[in-house]
């Protein structure tokens, strides 16, 4: 029993910290304004707060891979967390906004090294055939936290000064740094790894550069802006230097044999579909709750609260089937359910029920629990134990710049149909028009994810792996 105890105790002590990095990310969306006005800057300043987190992440990820093996990987999480705490204390101090920024990128550091590590962590601690189940309740931080963020954040700007945004994280993270140094189990180092400088260089500008293309690209103006151009090519130019670089390597920052692994590439596919499904979720229901139906923010939080807890539901019921049965039992059904009630909400009209589309967004999110970490899962399973983190790592960086291109697609084929709907179509009001720019983009993201159905059934779990290496070794 003490051993199934302390696995749990793993699944917790990752849990409390990587819910702490998320939350504190998706509590300052709506407190943007009060920085606005306390720091008097515009829009563009202030959203630094965000787009330098999300630069600094994805910067960062792809050094965990050598960091954890070279150093161990609960070391690498514990430095990950007590630098997250350091940032949040230097945010809540800071006199001026380019501090706040600084330190911000420092918080995005850490949680560049804490996320893919937090994986690594609990594949260590389960046998293949329970990762599924642990997976799936590590999960419910991933989808919990961005759902009741904005509504903590509201709170904490209406009651207290904005310093407790970044202060609020401080417990939470002594308490999951804690839970880490007593239930972690250390993991193998290898000292004499040496690390690959000019790899670093070249994924950590291209990586950087696409991010920050992609964060800065809110309109079309400002995508097709030549420097947006540029930081795109450049950055693509330079990550399709680091592959053909990684590949004459004797010890690459991340070994990229790891695609050749059918059932590894085709669990990113579904992962970066999911979170395309997951995040045309955040950014169009907002703007239909709101700019069509009138509505104020506390519906829109309301709105993801059941689905957020839908999806850590069926996180773990999906886990469960992936452990027992396999990902063609559950990750193909959760991809069309998802995509399905993703479609139904390009149906909605003037006079359709708050209630029918929170009801409607809560069975698509119980849709995104079955494929999301369930495919993560079972691709992590089909690589070699040694290269968990690195796989990690790759999984997460792909799922971030996946997130931020869903976000900069969506908002602006969200502006450029409404202006185009509402100029060509006279007999349409503003709100019309935006019901048929969001409509459109809710049945793109649909049918998107529905495409991908098929490589869900390609998918395969332990039996079939091991059956694999069983027919290679005869």
């Amino acid at each position: 029993m003490g051993k199934i105890h302390s696995k749990w105790l793993v699944v917790l002590a990752v849990l409390l910290g990587t819910f702490t990095v998320i939350l504190n990310n998706s509590m300052l969306n709506p407190t943007l304004p009060t920085f606005m006005e306390m720091f008097d800057v515009d829009a563009v300043a202030v959203s630094w707060l965000l787009t330098i987190y999300m630069v600094a992440t994805g910067m960062t990820m792809p050094l965990t891979g050598f960091l954890g093996d070279r150093y161990g990987k609960k070391r690498i999480y514990m430095i990950g967390l007590v630098t997250f705490m350091l940032g949040s204390l230097g945010s809540a101090l800071s006199p001026s906004l380019a501090l706040i920024i600084t330190f911000r990128a420092v918080q995005g550091m850490a949680g560049g090294l804490m996320m893919p590590i937090a994986m690594a962590l609990i594949f260590n601690a389960f046998p293949r055939d329970e990762r599924g189940l642990a997976v799936g309740i590590y999960g419910v931080a991933a989808m919990v936290a961005p759902a009741i963020g904005p509504t903590v954040g509201g709170i904490i700007i209406e009651f207290f000064t904005w310093p407790f945004l970044f202060l609020f994280n401080i417990p939470f993270a002594m308490l999951g740094l804690i839970f880490s140094y007593k239930f972690l189990q250390p993991t193998e180092r290898n000292p004499h790894l040496k690390f690959d400088y000019i790899g670093f260089v070249l994924i950590t500008l291209g990586i950087g550069s696409i991010l920050y293309a992609l964060g800065r690209g809110s309109t079309l103006e400002l995508l097709l802006s030549p420097l947006s151009l540029g930081l795109l090519g450049g950055g693509l130019l330079l990550i399709v230097i680091f592959v053909k670089y990684e590949q004459m390597q004797e010890e690459p920052l991340l070994d990229l044999s790891i695609f050749k692994i059918p059932t590894y590439s085709i669990s990113i596919l579904v992962t970066a579909t999911a979170q395309i499904g997951l995040f045309s979720g955040i950014f169009l229901l907002p703007l239909l709750i709101q700019e069509v139906y009138g509505l104020g923010e506390v519906q829109t939080g309301i709105i993801f609260l059941p689905a957020a807890l839908l999806s850590g539901v069926f996180m773990t019921i999906g886990g469960r089937i992936l452990d027992k049965k396999g990902p063609k039992y559950v990750i193909p059904f959760g991809l069309v359910i998802l995509g399905s009630f993703t479609l139904v909400l390009g149906f909605n009209t003037l006079t359709t029920s708050f209630w029918f589309i929170l009801v409607m967004n809560s069975l698509r999110s119980a849709g995104l629990g079955m494929s999301n970490m369930p495919a993560t899962t079972a691709g992590m399973n089909a690589i070699p134990e040694a290269q968990v983190a690195q796989g990690s790592a790759m999984n997460n960086i792909i799922r971030q710049i996946t997130a931020s291109f869903g976000i900069v697609f969506f908002s602006i084929y969200y502006e450029v149909r409404r202006a185009k709907v509402f100029s060509t179509q006279a007999h349409l009001s503003m709100q019309e028009a935006t019901l048929q720019a969001l409509n459109e983009a809710f049945m793109i993201a649909g049918i998107f994810i529905l495409l991908i159905v098929p490589f869900g059934f390609l998918l395969k779990g332990q039996k079939e792996l091991d059956q694999d290496k069983q027919q290679k070794r005869a």
